[in-house]
């Protein structure tokens, strides 16, 4: 999608690589609603550049992007008087994923991790199920980003741009303790390659073996995050408390997670009513 000042036209255009895209230009004042929603049906029922069905989360993302093109356009250079994004509805997205290990799942695979034949799979899966880091904040770590003393983890790089602070205690803490005394000699990386210590390791093919030799069905590496939230949402952590330790800028991604906290939340109003109406 690209704006010009000059003629104030508007190409409704995906990424090149997706076979089929649209590529027509028009000036702004000619897109209506009704062609934001041909464009919209389009690239629903169109496929990828891997030839599969392309998603209703990236037509919300193609859709969010040329919401945001029009809005600068009303509101910064007054080209138009209103979007017509605003009027066209998106398409919905399916709610989010929920895959987290049940004690024997749990008790399994953490077996088969310390079985592996790579030592630091354990270590890693450990501390991706007491953080809820993601899969690239964990191999990105740096030892200056580490403060296993004070048990603490400062990510940089994180999915929202923001820094976050990550709190870290019980076995990952003691797990992470230990490997700091044995810190690989020409890396800053805490889990740096064999091959090149300037890249971290790649645990992917360790990781789906330990998958495989505990008998876990439909599980990846991303739904450790998942454990991670799920975990909190039973032991009673808020909403807003996961979304604090996941990085969450919103409450909208751990929404999905509410219903395994339906036991807090009844215990909670029950607290409130026993002390409101206890003596009535």
């Amino acid at each position: 999608m690209s704006i010009s000042h000059d003629q104030m036209k508007i190409q409704l255009l995906p990424h090149s690589r997706h076979q089929g895209a649209i590529s027509n230009h028009y000036v702004l004042a000619d897109i209506t609603p009704a062609l934001i929603v041909q464009y919209r049906d389009e690239l629903a029922s169109g496929t990828t550049y891997r030839h599969t069905q392309r998603t209703p989360a990236t037509v919300v993302r193609y859709m969010a992007a040329l919401s945001h093109a029009f809005s600068i356009a009303v509101t910064e250079w007054q080209w138009i008087d209103d979007s017509p994004v605003r009027k066209v509805k998106k398409p919905s997205e399916p709610r989010g994923r929920v895959r987290y290990l049940d004690d024997d799942e749990r008790a399994r695979f953490l077996q088969a991790c310390k079985e592996s034949t790579h030592e630091w799979l354990y270590l890693c899966v450990i501390l991706a199920l007491s953080t809820g880091m993601r899969h690239g904040e964990l191999m990105g770590l740096k030892w200056q980003d580490v403060n296993p003393k004070d048990g603490f983890l400062i990510l940089h790089e994180t999915k929202n741009g923001e820094r976050r602070r990550v709190p870290l205690s019980g076995h990952g803490l003691e797990l992470l303790r230990a490997h700091a005394k044995v810190r690989r000699i020409g890396s800053q990386l805490v889990f740096p390659s064999d091959r090149n210590p300037q890249k971290p390791i790649d645990l992917r093919w360790h990781f789906e073996k330990a998958i495989e030799a505990a008998e876990i069905e439909d599980f990846k590496w991303h739904d450790l995050r998942h454990c991670t939230a799920s975990y909190l949402a039973m032991n009673g952590a808020s909403l807003a408390e996961i979304a604090e330790i996941l990085g969450h800028k919103t409450l909208a991604m751990v929404k999905r997670y509410a219903h395994l906290s339906d036991g807090h939340v009844s215990n909670v109003v029950a607290s409130m009513n026993a002390k409101i109406f206890g003596g009535v």
